[in-house]
C-alpha cells in the first residue's frame, strides 16, 4: 500500500503574510457574535448608512433583471455606466472626462486597489497620511512597497502642503489621500489640496484620491472633488469613488475610477484577471443614482448633520474625552487618552473593554495609525447614539 508524505503545514505567500488584518472589519465581527448570543449590543463599528438604498434605484435594477440585462459586460462596465459617471462629473464639478478614462468597479475599494498596484514597484514609497483608512497601508504592502506614514496630528489630522513636501523621500512614488476622511472626517480645503497637486506634479509623484465620502460634507466646508482641478494636475491623478455611502448602496459593490487613459487601461488589465466587470443588475442602479433624483442625498445629509452636532456635545461632555469637529463622512475619532488610567492602557484596552463591559461597539484607533483614539460611526439612530453616549459615560466613569 502505497505510504503518502505528510501534510505540510499552509505557508502563506509573503506578500499576503505581511498583511494586517482589518480592524472595521473586526468590530463588525465583535458585534455579530455578541448580537448572536442574545446581547443588546449599541453597535458604532459600521461604516455604512443606516438608510435603505433609494427606491428608485431599486426599481432600475429590478427593471434590469426583468430585461435581461445579467450578463457579462466590458470589464470596465456599459457604455450607460460610462456615460452616467462622466456626466454626473461634468455636471457637478464642470469636467470633460472621455470613455477611455472612467472605469467601474466591484466597490470603490477595488479601484484604489487596482490604482495602487499597477503604479507601485516593490521598493517604492508611498505616502500615506495619519489616521488612515485600514487599507490603504495593506494594498501598499501586497504590492511590495512601502507604505510610509505622514504624521498630522500637530494639525489636528487635516494633511497640510508643507506636510507633505517634508514627507517625500527619494523613493516616494505615490501619495494617497482621503477627503472626507475615514476615520476622522476631516476635509482638505479646496486651496491645499490644489496646492498638494501642484507638489505632486512638480516632483512627478502620482496621486490616488479617495473619494468615497464626496457629498457628505457639513457647512460651512464645501464638497470637492480633485477632478475639478486642471488638467495640467491631473495627468497622475487617479479618483476612486463609490457609490455605497452616498446611495446606500453598500451592499451592491458598485465603485468607479477616474484618470488619465493609461493609467486606466493599466487597471482595466488587472481587474479584467481578478473580479472582470462590476455586477451587471448594480450597473444599472448605479446608472439611475447618478442620473435620477437626488433627495435621498440630502435627506441623509440632513439627519446626519444633526446627529453629528448632538455626538459630539455629548461626546465632549465625558470627562477625559476630547473630540474634533469632523467637516465630512459619518465618523467622530475622539482621543481617549484622557480615559487611559486605573487599569485602562490603551485605546486597544478601551474598546475591548467597552465591548465586554457595556456591549457597545466603537473601532480602535490603532488600526487607522492613531492609537488612543476610537471611530464612533454616526450613521445610526439617534435612540442608539444617545444609549451608546450613556454607555460610555458609564464605562468612563469607572475609570477617571
Amino acid at each position: 500500500m502505497k505510504t503518502w508524505p505528510a501534510v505540510s503545514p499552509f505557508v502563506v505567500s509573503q506578500n499576503v503574510s505581511r498583511m494586517q488584518p482589518s480592524s472595521t472589519l473586526a468590530a463588525a465581527q465583535a458585534a455579530e457574535a455578541l448580537r448572536a448570543a442574545g446581547a443588546d449590543v449599541v453597535d458604532f463599528g459600521a461604516g455604512e448608512p443606516d438608510f435603505d438604498t433609494p427606491d428608485n434605484i431599486k426599481r432600475a435594477a429590478t427593471e434590469a433583471m426583468s430585461a435581461g440585462k445579467t450578463k457579462y459586460t466590458a470589464t470596465g462596465g456599459t457604455r450607460e455606466l460610462q456615460k452616467a459617471i462622466i456626466g454626473f462629473y461634468a455636471k457637478e464639478f464642470g469636467t470633460t472626462y472621455e470613455p477611455n478614462e472612467v472605469m467601474g468597479t466591484s466597490g470603490g475599494k477595488q479601484g484604489i486597489f487596482n490604482a495602487v498596484v499597477t503604479v507601485v514597484n516593490p521598493g517604492d514609497d508611498v505616502l500615506i497620511p495619519k489616521p488612515y483608512w485600514v487599507t490603504f497601508p495593506e494594498i501598499v504592502v501586497f504590492a511590495g512597497g512601502n507604505p510610509v506614514t505622514i504624521e498630522t496630528e500637530e494639525t489636528d489630522f487635516l494633511l497640510t502642503p508643507e506636510q507633505f513636501e517634508r514627507s517625500i523621500t527619494p523613493n516616494t512614488k505615490l501619495l494617497i489621500l482621503n477627503s472626507p476622511s475615514n476615520p476622522s472626517g476631516r476635509v482638505i480645503p479646496p486651496e491645499s489640496f490644489g496646492r498638494i497637486l501642484e507638489i505632486a506634479t512638480e516632483r512627478e509623484i502620482y496621486v490616488v484620491s479617495d473619494e468615497c465620502y464626496l457629498r457628505f460634507v457639513y457647512s460651512p466646508a464645501r464638497v470637492f472633488s480633485a477632478a475639478s482641478l486642471p488638467a495640467e494636475l491631473k495627468s497622475r491623478l487617479v479618483i476612486a469613488g463609490s457609490f455605497s455611502k452616498t446611495y446606500a448602496m453598500t451592499g451592491w459593490r458598485m465603485g468607479y475610477a477616474l484618470g488619465p487613459a493609461e493609467w486606466v487601461k493599466a487597471m482595466l488589465k488587472v481587474q479584467g484577471h481578478s473580479t472582470s466587470n462590476p455586477n451587471s443588475i448594480a450597473q444599472w442602479a448605479a446608472i439611475e443614482a447618478f442620473n435620477g433624483p437626488q433627495d435621498s442625498v440630502a435627506t441623509m445629509l440632513g439627519e446626519y448633520t444633526k446627529r453629528r452636532a448632538w455626538l459630539l456635545q455629548a461626546l465632549r461632555d465625558i470627562p477625559g474625552i476630547k473630540c474634533a469637529e469632523p467637516e465630512g463622512a459619518f465618523y467622530a475619532f475622539p482621543d481617549v487618552r484622557g480615559c487611559l488610567r486605573n487599569g485602562l492602557s490603551s485605546s486597544a484596552e478601551f474598546a475591548q473593554r467597552l465591548l465586554e463591559e457595556e456591549q457597545t461597539v466603537v473601532t480602535d484607533g490603532t488600526g487607522f495609525g492613531a492609537s488612543g483614539f476610537v471611530r464612533i460611526s454616526y450613521a445610526t439612530s439617534m435612540a442608539q447614539l444617545q444609549e451608546g453616549v450613556k454607555r460610555i459615560r458609564r464605562f468612563v466613569e469607572r475609570y477617571v
